[in-house]
């Protein structure tokens, strides 16, 4: 009864401290421009003030438009497997807070969340930090105290400006480039490549996970000032061939420089993971661990396992089956398109929802006609409104139903679907994360 008790008292503390950080702090995530602060001014202010942890543990830094998430969790699940003790760093959290912060995969625990934020609330009264910096020096802090051999760290937004910028880290990687944050980053490519180049830095190597004619350049003339080893990653893992094996997903890889094939299998099933997968390889081969092949493939094997990475084509039923991804923008859509095409089913439900300032003109023509549509909206203030939505994928030809919440969207996609068909929840981060809360 006093375990319970004891329980009880730390969820209380833990839900008070999450309200303090939400309201005095509002999160980009939710809020979006309002929230946003350029500059690394209160990044470095409170980096100084907890006696720059960030300089205590090896680390590896990782930008881009898509796939960033799950390559750091590949990563992650590389180093894990190959024995190092591994701090990994992502953001947003889908449901719970303290999904940002894990070593070994296990989540910061709450009592350690209460105490860095009631131990260090004047310094955040007085600096005033964006509430991505807060969670990005909290992680530092609880890497560098549990003295973690190394910590994969995402950017949030950008790169160039990003909190995360102030590590100096033994690789950097950079996943890929597409048009999604233009307001902040720009509304070109090679403009947001230069935000994401930003964390390339002076004589640490560097992978590029996609070539792009647009970038590749922006990419190279930032290397060679900084004199940076660049490596584009498809350059020298192609993949050949993919396909579904069970609950994973099987990869036929070439590497071209050394004139062989291996299989890798992963329990990431979507097919746009065939190009994280190739940067995976490429990064991996530029640690100063030698990891070996075998190590590499157990890790991959077991990403989701050992990171708790969640809403990658995620399958959280079978009759009806039920998708949810996290995919968001133009580029990310193209993949899961393709992936409904090759998936099997009579008909097929889509529970839509996306943030206000997405490009839907970018998204909309790429989406299937013959879809029956519930559009919906995330409970947050950046959610576009789910009649404006219906209008404007009206106006697409996109035909269904308006539901106020992601929830009762899904509920009534099941009630409506039979065993053979097929359910898919996405559009936004958001959406996906109230689908998994449903479970």
């Amino acid at each position: 009864m006093q375990l319970e008790h004891f329980f009880m008292e730390v969820d209380h503390k833990y839900q008070a401290t999450l309200l303090y950080l939400f309201s005095q702090f509002p999160q980009y995530q939710r809020i979006g421009s309002g929230a946003y602060k350029s500059g690394l001014e209160g990044m470095l202010a409170l980096d100084g003030a907890l006696g720059h942890p960030h300089q205590r543990f090896a680390s590896i830094h990782i930008a881009g438009t898509n796939g960033k998430g799950s390559v750091s969790s590949m990563l992650a699940a590389v180093l894990q497997n190959a024995g190092y003790k591994v701090g990994l760093y992502t953001s947003p959290h889908l449901v719970d807070f303290r999904e940002r912060i894990r070593i070994n995969g296990a989540m910061i625990p709450k009592e350690e969340v209460v105490w860095f934020v009631d131990s260090y609330k004047p310094l955040l009264d007085d600096v005033c930090p964006s509430f991505f910096e807060i969670t990005t020096a909290m992680a530092f802090y609880y890497f560098a105290n549990q003295k973690v051999d190394i910590a994969v760290i995402e950017t949030g937004l950008g790169g160039r400006l990003d909190s995360t910028n102030i590590i100096n880290p033994i690789l950097s990687v950079i996943t890929n480039i597409g048009l999604d944050h233009c307001e902040y980053l720009g509304h070109t490519l090679p403009l947001i490549a230069a935000e994401k180049a930003g964390i390339i830095k002076a004589h640490t190597p560097v992978v590029i996970g996609e070539r792009d004619p647009q970038t590749d350049s922006v990419f190279m003339n930032r290397a060679q000032e900084l004199q940076a080893p660049i490596y584009f990653a498809q350059d020298r893992f192609k993949v050949t061939r993919t396909e579904q094996n069970g609950d994973h997903q099987q990869f036929c890889i070439s590497d071209i420089e050394k004139n062989r094939e291996e299989h890798y299998l992963s329990d990431l099933t979507g097919l746009y993971q065939q190009k994280n997968v190739s940067t995976l390889l490429q990064a991996v081969d530029l640690l100063p661990q030698a990891i070996g092949t075998e190590t590499v493939k157990q890790g991959l094997k077991d990403v989701a396992r050992l990171t708790g990475l969640r809403a990658r084509w995620e399958r959280i039923a079978i009759q009806p089956g039920i998708i949810v991804d996290a995919a968001h923008n133009a580029h990310g859509m193209r993949w899961i398109v393709e992936q409904l095409q090759k998936e099997q089913y009579r008909r097929l439900h889509f529970v839509l929802g996306v943030v206000v300032e997405k490009d839907l003109d970018s998204i909309l023509p790429l989406l299937p006609q013959n879809a029956t549509y519930y559009f919906t909206q995330a409970q947050i203030p950046r959610a576009l409104d789910a009649h404006l939505l219906a209008e404007q994928c009206g106006r697409a030809g996109l035909v269904g139903r308006t539901i106020a919440s992601v929830g009762e969207a899904l509920t009534t996609a099941i009630q409506n679907a039979n065993s053979d068909d097929l359910i898919f929840v996405g559009g936004s981060i958001f959406v996906a994360a109230e689908a998994l809360e449903r479970e």
